[in-house]
Order: structure tokens, then C-alpha cells, then sequence
């Protein structure tokens, strides 16, 4: 009995210990955790966690420090434990997990991930997406296929991400280490830092060996996504806060990133300054130009972010100095990650972003950028290019349509590799909608006058003036609705709407403009100059019905305003029915409409009646010709013909 209260006394000892020292172990970890140094706080969470000690601040901790440092198959796993001890966890582990299992390919799974995402979070904008675009795999596939990618050919097994030219120089970020026998290391990854490197690209296509970029730029920290202006004498890049020997670091003690600007002079890049609206308290990184150099685009995560980081942009102003930061806004950031911009020649934002529905990790978008600086609709640019994993970095030449991207997927030669691809189709859309403007009654073309374009609920999108041949034009989003409204003075205004196709081209939607003043005079058929429909009559009568009445009194009117003019009244009727018994009945309908004008105040001597009934027809619709019911209702016509006006 002692001998077994020995070693259970034993057992409760150890099992203290063991405790205590799992507890002191994670205790270090979060400090490395804290620090970012994510590899190593993994090797001690994981080390504790297969002795099989279960925490859920730890399973978070270890989810996050996979998730952070992009590895999200393994980010799965502790994430799968996380939710296995608790399914109460905050918004952002739902969303984290469903894009974990998009890079295990399990995207029902996912998608039920982001449906408690959404009912945990609503009013994120991450979760609207998603609900508003529950058929993103279908839309994803529609725009994919359209890319041929192959390793780029300048991969090491470390990291190679970023890439930029300057002539025919590929410039990129490199972890591999060149340095020495000394190599400072990256805690979040366990890598060397990044330096940039530079590779020619040869006439057919291949790539010179990488060499150091810049011996003055490369530092013993980050260097990473350079741009450069089109003459190629200034250049914008990344870098972790460190300028003339000296390190920054927040209020945390951590050394975050910064944009620097440098100038080339004597074939050297120098003066390498900070951008004024960096800060010691949050990073600014990955800078991107307009076709113009006049606006730079960047990534940040500055007060006024949206999510994790926000694209932002400056105007560069003749005299060097920057406008303040301004975000893109909803329509490009989300909650998520926006990173990596690029402005192509055709005026096209690509950018990376784990906030939109896609096929995991980091996605590449694109959103074609308006005259007036507003975005188009955001569109994922699809497989090949975008996988389960994280696709960032990319470029674009807009003539070759040769370009190049970063991936860290699976079966490349590093933790991140560059890869070059070409596009063999372009995937937004460009439509033109236009049309030509021209008078009703004389066919004329209308000239100046003003063409406004709605979208499917009404709403004023842009305005435009039909040029001296009566033609307008606007840009317009394949496969949407739009109304065109035309307006001229003297002119009745007239709408039409369009359904635009969902393929490149033209949709020409034209108009006519009727005269609000319209001449009259000897021969001038008064129903066709005040839009008179046909004046019906009930099967085989000839009484006048009260619709009829409305229009007929338009007839009084004009009558009462021209005390001096005359009219004839005409019927006529289609070809169905008996030659005879068409003439019979057009003349009864005239000769009633003649009585209802005389009862309503007009003299008879103003007034002449005759039916032609099926003898004056106007278009194929005689006897035994198969004709349709609106062909037919052509046929059936009243007309009032001015005869005299003295």
C-alpha cells in the first residue's frame, strides 16, 4: 500500500513538473509569438502540443503563426484543433480556417466556414462579398485559362518575390544569401533578408544569372518591390525602417517597413531618402506608378485602414513634394489583406487580396481605372495565375501581354517563386455603346444633343454630346443593363435601354427625336403630327369607344386653334375579310369619326370622310400572305388629312 502511495505520490510529482514546464515553454513561445519571430514560437507551440497538452489561446497562437508566415496547409491543422475544443471563436478564426481549407482544395467546407463568418460578422465587408458572390467558383472559372506560366528561370530555394523592370533588367527581392560567412536572419521566417537583385532578359525570352541590384540600396535588411519613374533616373522600393545606420522601431519595439526613394546619377543610385509619409508606428510598403509617374500607389496599414492593410495613393506634385495618403476605399479594400498594386499601360489596378472571394490565399484582382479615377468592378483574374495559395507581386506588359507574378505554390523551387506568363485572351470586357440621333419625321441626323447614361436602377452614370453627324459613344460593362436618355431643345426627349452582350465590341443603340413644334400644312396627316394611335372600334362596329374619344379630341383642338382649316377623314383597314366588306366598314368608321368631330363642335363643311378599307395597304400583308398581328395593325390606320387651311 506505501509502496503504490510512493508512486502515485511520484506520478502527481511528475506530472506538476511536466506542467510547469509545458507552461514555461509556451510562456517563451508567445514571447517569440510577440515578437514575430513566428518559426520559432512554432517549433516550441508544436513541441508541446504533440506531447499532447491541448490550449486554446495556444491552438490560436499556432494557427496564426502558419497563417502569418503563409503556410496555410499547416495552418489548417491547429486551426482544426482550435474549432474541435471550442466552436465559439471570434469572426476572424472563421475566416482564417475557411482559407486554410480553399488550399486544401475543400471549398464546400470553406464556404460553410464563411457563412458563420458572415452570421458572426455581417457588416464586414469580407462577408457581403461572399454573400453577394456565392457563385465565385463559377465566375472564377469563366475568367481562367487565359494565361501560359512557366517558372521564370532565376529561382532560388529561398524566397524570390517582387519583380520590376528597367530595360530589359528584371529587378526582384531575394533572400538567397550572397553576403558571406555572417548572414543576419529574418525571425518571422527564418530566412536571410531580402536584398534586390537584377537578371536581364534576353530576345528569346530566357534570363541572365541574378547579380546584387544597386550596391548602394542593398542594406543588412529588407529591400524589396522596387518601381521605377520612365526615364528610368528615379526609383521607389521597400525597405525595413533603416536609413544612414540607423534602425527604427515602433512603440513595440518592432522594426517595421518603409517606402524610400533614390536617384540614379553617374550610373549610381543615391540619395536615398524616406517618403514623409512613412511612420516609425505602421508599415508603408510596395509602391506602384501610374503610366504618368504622376500618382504612387502603395500598401499600408496607416490609421484610416479598412482591414489588415489598404491600398493607398499620393499625387506626386511638380515640385516634388506628396499629397496626403488617400484610400482607395470599399470598392477596392476590405477587412482583409490589399497588397502588392500595379498600374498597367491600359490604365488597369492589379493588386493582391485575401479579402474576396477566391481560390485561397492571396488572389490577384484586377479593376480597370476610369477617366474620373473611379474603379471599375473588381474581378479575380483566375487559374492559372491564382491557386490555393498565395499569388502576389504581378506585372504586366500591356503590348506583349508578357508578364510576371510570385507564388509561394506548391512545386516551386523556394518559399516564394517568381514565374513569367503570357495572356492569350484579355479578361475585362470592353464595350463601347453608341448610337446616332436623328429627327423622326425627316430622318435628319441631330447634332448637340445632350445623351445621358443610366444604369439598370436609374442612376446617372455620365453625360455626352452627339457630334456634328448625330453619334454618341460611351464605355460601358459587358453583360449590364442601361438606359440612354437624348435631349435636345425644340424636341421631345426619348429613352431606350440596352442589355450590353457579355463579349468585346460595339452595341449600337440609336434614337429618334420627335418636334414639340411641329409644322403643319396642305397634306400633313394631323395623326402622325400629334401622335395618334389607331382609333379602335369594337369587332365589326363603328361607334367611337371613350379611348378613342382621348385621342379624337386632340383632332377638336387643333381645329378650334385653325378655324380655317379642313380635314379629310380616311379608314383603312387590313386585308383579312372580303375586299367589299373591308371598303363597307372603313367607310361606316370614317364616316362615324366625321359625326363625332361635327358633335364635338367642329362645322361639317370642314369636314370630309371616306374608307379605303384594304387598298391602300403599307407593306406586303394582302390577300394570303402570312403576316403577324403587328404587320396586320400597320394596315389599320386612321389618318387626318389636311386638305385646305383657308
Amino acid at each position: 500500500m506505501k509502496r503504490n502511495l510512493f508512486i502515485f505520490s511520484v506520478f502527481i510529482c511528475l506530472f506538476s513538473i511536466q506542467g510547469f514546464g509545458q507552461k514555461a515553454s509556451i510562456a517563451s513561445a508567445d514571447k517569440k509569438y510577440e515578437r514575430y519571430a513566428y518559426i520559432d514560437a512554432i517549433a516550441t507551440y508544436e513541441s508541446v502540443a504533440e506531447s499532447g497538452y491541448k490550449d486554446e489561446k495556444m491552438f490560436q497562437k499556432l494557427g496564426n503563426a502558419y497563417y502569418f508566415n503563409a503556410d496555410l496547409e499547416k495552418a489548417a491543422k491547429w486551426y482544426a484543433e482550435l474549432f474541435s475544443m471550442n466552436k465559439e471563436q471570434e469572426p476572424e478564426y472563421f475566416y482564417r480556417y475557411s482559407q486554410c481549407l480553399k488550399t486544401l482544395g475543400e471549398y464546400k467546407e470553406a464556404d460553410k466556414m464563411l457563412e458563420q463568418f458572415n452570421k458572426k460578422s455581417g457588416n464586414d465587408l469580407r462577408a457581403k462579398l461572399f454573400v453577394s458572390n456565392k457563385n465565385y467558383l463559377e465566375e472564377i472559372k469563366e475568367n481562367s485559362g487565359r494565361f501560359n506560366v512557366t517558372d521564370a528561370g532565376i529561382n532560388s530555394e529561398f524566397s524570390d518575390y517582387g519583380s520590376s523592370f528597367i530595360g530589359n533588367n528584371l529587378v526582384f527581392a531575394s533572400a538567397r544569401d550572397t553576403g558571406g560567412v555572417s548572414k543576419k536572419i529574418f525571425k518571422w521566417t527564418n530566412q536571410s533578408f531580402t536584398n534586390l537583385y537584377s537578371s536581364e532578359v534576353k530576345s528569346d525570352g530566357s534570363m541572365s544569372k541574378p547579380e546584387r541590384f544597386g550596391n548602394s540600396i542593398n542594406s543588412k535588411f529588407h529591400e524589396s518591390t522596387p518601381i521605377f519613374t520612365r526615364d528610368g533616373l528615379t526609383m521607389y522600393f521597400t525597405r525595413n525602417n533603416y536609413l544612414d545606420g540607423k534602425k527604427g522601431k515602433d512603440d513595440q519595439r518592432i522594426t517595421l517597413l518603409k517606402l524610400y526613394k533614390a536617384s540614379l546619377i553617374d550610373g549610381q543610385w543615391k540619395n536615398v531618402t524616406e517618403l514623409p509619409f512613412n511612420s516609425d508606428q505602421y508599415s508603408v510598403a510596395h509602391p506602384a506608378l501610374s503610366k504618368d509617374d504622376k500618382t504612387l500607389y502603395f500598401a499600408s496599414n496607416m490609421p484610416g485602414t479598412k482591414g489588415q492593410s489598404d491600398i493607398f495613393k499620393v499625387t506626386i506634385k511638380e515640385d516634388g513634394t506628396y499629397s496626403s495618403p488617400e484610400n482607395l476605399g470599399d470598392i477596392i479594400n476590405t477587412e482583409g489583406r490589399e497588397t502588392f498594386p500595379f498600374i498597367s499601360d491600359d490604365n488597369e489596378l492589379y493588386f493582391s487580396s485575401d479579402g474576396r472571394p477566391g481560390l485561397g490565399g492571396l488572389d490577384i484582382y484586377v479593376s480597370k481605372i476610369e477617366n474620373d479615377l473611379s474603379f471599375k468592378k473588381v474581378q479575380n483574374i483566375g487559374a492559372p495565375i491564382n491557386g490555393t495559395h498565395d499569388d502576389f507581386s504581378f506585372m504586366i506588359d500591356s503590348e506583349s501581354r508578357n508578364g510576371f507574378f510570385s507564388s509561394n505554390r506548391v512545386g516551386g523551387k523556394g518559399y516564394d517563386d517568381i514565374y513569367k506568363f503570357t495572356e492569350t485572351r484579355k479578361l475585362l470586357c470592353e464595350q463601347n455603346l453608341i448610337g446616332t440621333i436623328t429627327d423622326k419625321e425627316t430622318d435628319k441626323i441631330i447634332s448637340d444633343s445632350k445623351i445621358s447614361l443610366f444604369d439598370e436602377n436609374f442612376q446617372f452614370l455620365k453625360a455626352n454630346i452627339s457630334d456634328n453627324k448625330g453619334n454618341y459613344s460611351f464605355e460601358v460593362e459587358c453583360g449590364k443593363k442601361y438606359y440612354v436618355r437624348a435631349e435636345k431643345i425644340d424636341f421631345e426627349s426619348n429613352e431606350g435601354t440596352f442589355t450590353i452582350p457579355k463579349s468585346n465590341g460595339k452595341s449600337i443603340l440609336s434614337l429618334e427625336l420627335e418636334k414639340r413644334i411641329k409644322p403643319i400644312g396642305q397634306g400633313t396627316d394631323l395623326a402622325k403630327t400629334l401622335n395618334i394611335p389607331v382609333i379602335y372600334f369594337d369587332l365589326d362596329k363603328s361607334f367611337i369607344r371613350n379611348d378613342a374619344s382621348f385621342e379624337l379630341a386632340k383632332i377638336v383642338a387643333v381645329m378650334k386653334q385653325y378655324p380655317k382649316l379642313k380635314i379629310d377623314v380616311r379608314s383603312h383597314t387590313d386585308s383579312r375579310q372580303t375586299t367589299q366588306y373591308n371598303e363597307v366598314l372603313s367607310d361606316r368608321r370614317a364616316k362615324s369619326t366625321r359625326d363625332w368631330l361635327i358633335k364635338n363642335g367642329i362645322e361639317a363643311s370642314r369636314l370630309t370622310a371616306k374608307g379605303y378599307g384594304e387598298s391602300q395597304l403599307i407593306n406586303k400583308c394582302a390577300d394570303g400572305v402570312d403576316c403577324s398581328e403587328a404587320e396586320h395593325q400597320a394596315n389599320r390606320r386612321s389618318e387626318f388629312v389636311i386638305i385646305s387651311m383657308e
